[in-house]
């Protein structure tokens, strides 16, 4: 199938292009998609006051994530029509609510359309007009197809979607889903063969045995990895070396929380810190193990960063590893203590903390960028807006849950108590609600860094995209139950590595 332009009807071509991507398979079209959007901003104009809400909200966010120069302003002709006739228009209504997850920070016409989209939606969904509707509804507010991993949540839907056929369902998604659904079939074997390897380098490494109560969970670590490096199954490398940062994250957040003693871990950040085998003496013994696979494994990455691509890392590797046990210490300190942090500065220190940075430090070099020292050094000053953001909507969302990791009983802050500690008198719910506020706040920087430019390299898009699949990840990683579980998480598992449903499955 090879998505063409329509003359006679453009909008159709975006409805195409847009059921593509919500399939997953976008990365297959990029040229195809590129014609279409390239041809359609060209041609067709953004102010007119004729379009529909749905047209102008699905113009304006296949364009935006295109790195399309939009102005949101658009939707200010729609202003006067937000409490009229649009509050009938139900697929305007959620095509508005997509849209406008699109948005940079100070749109604040945006901002106003999601309020009111989101609060009309959901009332619709109590009333009995709008019955068949609700499912659908509930789906689209919970996982917007910018902030999810849209071949799982898109699958999941699919019933729901069919049954509102011939109401706002194209006739491409059918077929594209199934083509969806044969992309994954073909991949999941690569998945699990990279996930095996990931198993027998951890096991190999012995590491839980000496530190028995570490988390243990390779398919979480690889979920990440496979999740942020989904659309090139060729990256089998790649995703496995980053797995293996990821797992050293878990594993000295570990040391830090559930371990070590102040003086020890002050040891341990030192020897970090100076990144030398002969300071393996200074440990204390269970700390060794991990101290010279941690110099192994990230030395061992900077030298096959150094074989592809021709310029050794491992400086700025090791430094994103001290700074981490850094902040770690930090934090250790504060809990042992009792001399507990203003919000801001626990969220400061909590975004280095979260791992990020180091997870997405290694990615940019895995994936070959940073051709020279100065060249990665500037590349990823250039990025640091768009890593912040990513840590900073991991570290929230993470705050947010009254549930800690399943595994986890080590002591953590919050920055929800630390805010209602800087601000007296105000409630739960408040402080909650300005963190949800932070969290939407950081998703248009997220965004201003990911599509309010469209000229750099191949590459460069390809990290930018893995890092949004990282952010998009955040909701299935901390959406714990009441049994301190993850079953969306363990879903997406299932349908991705070990029993991916067909179709024809999800029909029966």
């Amino acid at each position: 199938m090879k998505p063409t332009l329509t003359q006679e009807d453009p909008m159709e071509s975006l409805i195409l292009v847009d059921a593509i991507q919500r399939s997953g398979i976008g990365h297959h079209y990029r040229e195809e998609i590129h014609t279409i959007l390239t041809h359609y901003y060209t041609k067709n104009p953004r102010d007119s006051s004729s379009s529909t809400i749905h047209d102008a909200a699905l113009s304006f966010r296949l364009l935006r994530q295109q790195g399309c120069h939009v102005s949101a302003e658009v939707f200010n002709n729609f202003k006067g029509k937000f409490r009229g006739e649009v509050r009938q228009d139900i697929t305007g209504l959620l095509e508005l609510y997509e849209a406008t997850q699109l948005g940079f920070e100070g749109e604040n016409i945006l901002v106003e359309a999601e309020d009111f989209s989101s609060k009309l939606l959901h009332k619709c969904t109590q009333e009995t007009e709008y019955s068949k509707w609700s499912r659908h509804i509930n789906t689209r507010l919970k996982h917007p197809c910018h902030k999810s991993i849209t071949r799982f949540t898109e699958t999941n839907n699919f019933l729901v979607r069919s049954d509102l056929r011939g109401s706002g369902v194209n006739r491409w998604e059918k077929p594209l889903m199934e083509l969806a659904e044969v992309e994954l079939l073909l991949a999941k074997p690569i998945y699990q063969e990279e996930l095996l390897q990931v198993h027998k380098w951890w096991d190999g490494l012995g590491l839980t045995t000496e530190l028995k109560l570490a988390r243990n969970q390779p398919i979480k670590w690889y979920t990440w990895s496979m999740t942020g490096l989904i659309n090139d199954i060729r990256l089998s490398k790649q995703r496995i070396e980053l797995t293996k940062s990821i797992a050293f994250i878990y594993l000295i957040d570990d040391i830090f929380d559930l371990y070590g003693t102040p003086d020890e871990l002050a040891i341990f950040t030192e020897a970090v810190d100076k990144w030398d085998y002969a300071a393996i003496d200074m440990l204390p013994e269970y700390m060794k193990m991990s101290y010279k696979a941690l110099l192994d494994t990230t030395n061992e990455i900077a030298r096959m960063i150094f074989e592809k691509h021709g310029h050794n890392p491992i400086n700025t590797l090791k430094e994103t590893w001290a700074s981490l046990c850094k902040a770690f210490s930090v934090e250790a300190k504060w809990f042992a203590g009792g001399d507990l942090p203003r919000a801001e500065e626990y969220l400061a220190n909590g975004k280095v903390s979260s791992g990020v940075h180091v997870a997405l430090v290694h990615l940019f070099y895995i994936l070959g960028l940073g051709g020279t020292q100065n060249q990665g050094a500037i590349l990823l000053e250039e990025n640091s807006t768009l890593i912040s953001s990513v840590a900073a909507i991991l570290r929230l969302s993470d705050d947010l849950g009254s549930a800690k990791d399943e595994q986890q009983n080590g002591k953590d802050g919050s920055y929800v108590e630390y805010y209602m500690r800087d601000n007296h008198g105000l409630s739960f719910k408040q402080a909650l609600e300005h963190v949800i506020n932070m969290i939407a706040s950081e998703w248009r920087l997220l965004n201003k860094e990911c599509f309010d430019v469209n000229h750099y390299s191949p590459t460069l898009s390809f990290y930018r995209e893995a890092c949004l699949n990282l952010a998009r990840m955040v909701s299935l990683m901390y959406s714990y139950d009441d049994n301190q579980r993850l079953p969306v998480l363990e879903e997406y598992v299932d349908f991705m590595l070990l029993k991916p449903k067909s179709i024809e499955q999800i029909k029966s």
